[in-house]
């Protein structure tokens, strides 16, 4: 076994991160059951993901509360744990085993983009630093959806890679067409889990129009074809809440609570959402009568206090980046320290990876471009570690990336013979 594994590094590397996973789901849910005796590490939306889950098993109408709430989550995560609930009649505990699927899943994805980008080495890097950092094993098996919104992020940004990598001479337009449609849809994907994700398409396809200076004819039809196939890709879900609101709501309702409650006269930066109780107005008005309502009042905070809202923008940038975990449930010391000791490291080999390959432009931009959007989308609504972690999966790429320079001693650690200037167009292969 341990030879087969010497010969196969990539599947020692998965095999590592399934197994400690697969720990980790049995040590969760025995600090649950006997320990906490509570059903989530993190009730309220592990909760509401739970029950919509179980309503879509159950055929029960997409919608939780009363008044029900019908486009409060996206469906991706929901119909996941639906196939967890069909699969074991409603088990946490096979949920989170699923969940530590998903988790070793986007390690591979991980390994894919990093030898895609660079080579193979930095991709085995890659995915066996996603695979033993203690904060991804963790919240692999929580009941949230950011493992499966880190898995689809990935897989999208491997087809914008592949986008940018494909020629634009004659015998390879079908196939960049093709990788844009694919980017489209994975990007989609990624929004039917969380919607922050929405802007990744039309953002790529600006840079990648700006870079692509001798061919932006047919950059734009790449990037036409990519937005088009993220629109199409949603119609569905936006008809089916027009059909239940009567309006055209392309990704939740919830987004006006949630802005409210990083821009409100008592925000901390930290969520706390208890103003929706006690202004009682779920009664008195339609869901995207409040979506709008709290919209409204947000914004009007912003208004009448700006210097507010940009010291809480500056506390909810530390609150999102910060090394250690800000919840009170991970918030012991052993646990502080070993969540900074593996982000900072990989964070400054990040930045030494980024500035050694400064020049080319998409090696830095795909793997560090994620986690500069989250980290702006949450200055805006409320910031935490947890909605980092879905954009530290591909920064670890170029973490991978940096730590393979300093190994080698010199300026380019990537030998000529892998994924070459990829602002070049050069076609998609194994390396």
């Amino acid at each position: 076994m341990l030879a087969f594994l010497g010969r196969k590094p990539l599947v020692g590397v998965l095999v590592c991160a399934l197994v400690l996973r697969v720990a980790a789901a049995l040590a969760v849910q025995h600090q649950l059951d006997h320990v906490w005796q509570r059903s989530f590490v993190i009730e309220g939306d592990s909760a509401g993901y739970w029950e919509l889950g179980r309503r879509l098993a159950a055929h029960e109408p997409y919608a939780i509360y009363d008044p029900p709430r019908q486009v409060l989550r996206m469906p991706g995560f929901p119909a996941l744990l639906a196939a967890a609930v069909t699969l074991s009649d409603g088990s946490f505990l096979a949920a989170r085993l699923l969940l530590a699927g998903v988790g070793t899943l986007a390690c591979g994805l991980v390994y894919l983009l990093g030898r895609c980008l660079f080579d193979a080495r930095v991709g085995l890097l890659a995915a066996g630093l996603a695979a033993v950092s203690p904060v991804m094993v963790g919240f692999s098996v929580l009941i949230l959806s950011e493992t499966l919104f880190a898995a689809a992020l990935v897989a999208s940004l491997l087809a914008m890679a592949a986008v940018v990598r494909t020629g634009f001479d004659r015998a390879h337009r079908g196939r960049g067409l093709a990788w844009a449609a694919a980017a489209g849809l994975l990007v989609t994907a990624a929004t039917y889990v969380r919607p922050t994700w929405l802007i990744a398409g039309p953002l790529f396809v600006a840079a990648y129009v700006l870079a692509s200076r001798g061919e932006r004819p047919q950059a734009l039809v790449r990037g036409g074809v990519l937005v088009m196939c993220q629109c199409l890709a949603l119609i569905p879900w936006a008809a089916r809440n027009q059909a239940v609101t009567g309006h055209w709501v392309w990704t939740t309702l919830w987004v006006g609570p949630s802005l409210y409650d990083g821009l409100n006269p008592e925000a901390t930066g930290e969520s706390d959402m208890t103003f929706f109780d006690r202004d009682g107005l779920s009664g008195q008005l339609t869901e995207y009568e409040l979506d709008r309502h709290y919209r409204q009042r947000a914004w009007q905070f912003v208004r009448e206090h700006p210097g507010r809202a940009l010291e809480l923008a500056l506390v909810k940038l530390w609150r999102s980046l910060k090394p250690w975990p800000n919840a009170e449930q991970f918030g012991g010391f052993w646990h502080q320290a070993a969540v900074a000791a593996f982000y900072v490291p990989a964070v400054a080999l990040a930045a030494i990876g980024g500035w050694r390959h400064r020049h080319d432009v998409w090696r830095w931009l795909l793997p560090a471009g994620p986690i500069v959007l989250v980290a702006a989308v949450h200055m805006v609504f409320v910031g935490s570690l947890r909605y980092r972690l879905p954009a530290e999966y591909p920064l670890y790429v170029l973490a991978a990336a940096g730590a393979v320079s300093l190994g080698s001693g010199r300026r380019n650690a990537v030998s000529s013979n892998g994924a070459g200037h990829l602002a070049d167009g050069v076609e998609l292969r194994p390396t």
